[in-house]
């Protein structure tokens, strides 16, 4: 029996963005998935900011924003509108695609860094002990297949079958049925921003692909059916309506589904060698876009924690990918699932009240930036413990080094000191030296500052040793 590294269920965005993170790093991973091949259709669409960060730090964003369409702001009701303009980052936007457009990028990525991707390949059973992980399955032939690997990764979506494997619970709640989804065009679009509006009896939200294509989710509340059901046309036209006060110009529809929401995660992202990410942990509202991207940001997060531990770094880093994401999980469950709830409130003087409120609030530059920075991901951080730099923990900005922008720089993989302005970078790790004002910062390979202070002082080497040293040379575990 083969041993791998690490076997990932699940050749999604989320899978495939861990496995290319495994497989740059010199990992073995292999991907089993269901599905014979990648799927042309899919709800996920948006790409926020934080997100193409990371891609931009791998090489990739420019390539994906190629696809789409960004998207400066959103347009809200009644004149409310959140602009991410002034987000401070090379993606002021957020990139309308299609999840195939991503889904092909990603996997493209890990095959050409290594990672052997396994179509049609049904997962039944994870069994783990002290020595690895077992995952059994079998091929579109029928033949039984066992994997053997120090961990395993669940990234197999919202009904995971990792997940009931391994025992872990999904709590939540329904929120939201009969969500019609579509892709349409239309004779007389809004202008090019995503557009949403809510009324008493449901909502829509319109977001440009270009070519005179758009992505339309629309609800109504007096008609809903199983998910089954196909969408109707003049079902969709006249709930656009309702909503918008007009149907665009409704043309074809060249694509058409229904879901339902769900609010749901699990309680713990690592059960023993086996961890979950993406949908498999975590599913909430499509208010906001946020799913994939934090599935990808998952196991951007899960990915180098991995291949450290695998390289003989304390076990006890891999505690943090579950103190880390998990916050950011439910944190996102709370916020789209409030977005939501104020969407499709229906007493009058309560969506009267909303409509001022947000107005007022998001028209507050203070405030509508703070909502910026949240949507697009890049105000999301995992904070630091007593005694460390404010810094530490914070999303690191794309600063100006001696050797081009720090993203660039990050697409060699690994950490990275970034020395202050005119201090030598030390040789025995990959050191930039910026050429802005602040501090010396050792960056974690996710893009989140791990120490910040004086370079010269040394104190980041003993930062380092937590985060990767073997512990047969007494490096102290990680606090989660």
């Amino acid at each position: 029996m083969k041993h791998i590294d690490v076997v990932v269920i699940g050749a999604g965005p989320t899978g495939c963005t861990l496995a290319a993170e495994l497989a740059t790093a010199g990992r073995s991973v292999t991907v089993l998935d269901k599905r014979p091949a990648p799927s042309p259709l899919s709800r996920a669409f948006g790409v926020h900011a934080r997100t193409l960060e990371l891609l931009d730090a791998r090489g990739l964003a420019d390539q994906l924003v190629a696809t789409g369409a960004p998207s400066t702001g959103l347009k809200l009701w009644h004149g409310a509108a959140l602009n991410l303009g002034r987000l401070d980052s090379r993606f002021q936007f957020v990139l309308v695609t299609p999840q195939r457009n991503v889904d092909a990028l990603l996997e493209a990525r890990a095959r050409e860094r290594g990672a052997d991707i396994v179509r049609g390949f049904t997962v039944t059973g994870v069994d783990q002990d002290r020595d690895g992980v077992r995952v059994r399955g079998h091929d579109s032939s029928g033949e039984e297949v066992t994997f053997h690997a120090t961990y395993a990764v669940g990234a197999d979506g919202a009904h995971s079958a990792v997940r009931t494997m391994i025992g872990q619970p999904f709590p939540g709640q329904a929120v939201l049925r009969s969500i019609m989804l579509a892709d349409v065009e239309l004779a007389n679009p809004p202008d090019n921003l995503v557009t949403v509006n809510a009324v008493r009896d449901g909502f829509a939200f319109i977001a440009p692909y270009g070519d005179n294509l758009f992505r339309v989710i629309a609800w109504n509340r007096r008609h809903q059916v199983d998910d089954s059901a196909p969408v109707d046309r003049e079902e969709l036209r006249a709930t656009i309506r309702t909503a918008m006060g007009t149907d665009y110009g409704l043309g074809d529809v060249r694509w058409q589904s229904r879901f339902h929401s769900d609010e749901r995660q699990v309680p713990q992202y690592r059960t023993g060698r086996v961890f979950l990410a993406g949908d498999a942990a975590h599913v909430h509202s499509p208010a906001g876009g946020q799913g994939m991207n934090t599935g990808i940001q998952d196991a951007v997060n899960l990915g180098w924690k991995l291949a450290a531990v695998l390289g003989g770094a304390d076990e006890s880093v891999l505690d943090t990918y579950h103190s880390e994401r998990h916050p950011v999980g439910r944190l996102v469950l709370r916020s789209s699932g409030a977005t939501m709830r104020m969407m499709t409130v229906r007493p009058w003087i309560l969506r009267k009240l909303r409509n001022v409120a947000v107005s007022a609030l998001l028209g507050s530059p203070p405030i509508g930036d703070a909502v910026a920075r949240m949507f697009s991901g890049i105000g999301i951080g995992y904070g630091h413990r007593t005694g460390e730099n404010a810094l530490v923990g914070r999303r690191v900005e794309d600063l100006p080094t001696d050797a081009g922008r720090l993203y660039e720089v990050m697409r060699s993989g690994g950490f990275v000191l970034v020395a202050e302005s005119g201090a030598p970078g030390p040789a025995e790790i990959h050191a930039v030296t910026r050429t802005d004002a602040g501090p010396a910062l050792l960056v974690r390979p996710d893009g989140y500052i791990a120490w910040a202070g004086d370079s010269a002082s040394g104190e980041w080497r003993g930062v380092l040793d937590r985060w990767t040293a073997r512990t047969s040379n007494g490096a102290h575990a990680v606090s989660p």
